[in-house]
């Protein structure tokens, strides 16, 4: 889970990088902003998950109901929370990070399987 979740930080910032080169420090800001509104949900998730299968019995179904109901939770939070304090967002680049960062764990996936 950890290698996942590092390689969504890493193409939040790749994305950003790139949106950066080719657009302008707003639209980089608005992908890094868009990449890590996917991301951090997903770190909080995945550790929530990770200590919840620690426990005596590994974890029970609300462990994972309550993570994902936190991480959509969040996300939406810190997507307002982006619109609301950085009024400059470029929603191209904003959104194309977040979906690209929501299916980067595809490259992990394909890559176990060659």
């Amino acid at each position: 889970m950890a290698r996942i979740v590092l390689l969504q930080f890493a193409a939040a910032f790749i994305v950003a990088l790139v949106a950066g080169l080719m657009s302008g420090l707003s639209s980089g800001l608005s992908a890094l902003f868009g990449g890590l509104c996917c991301a951090i949900p997903n770190a909080v998730f995945a550790l929530r998950l990770s200590i919840g299968a620690k426990k005596p019995g590994g974890a029970d179904p609300m462990t994972f109901f309550f993570g994902e109901f936190t991480k959509i939770a969040l996300t939406i939070a810190l997507m307002a929370a982006v619109v609301t304090l950085y009024r400059d967002v470029n929603w191209l680049a904003f959104l194309v990070a977040f979906i690209v960062v929501m299916k980067s764990y595809f490259i992990l996936l394909f890559r176990h399987q060659l």
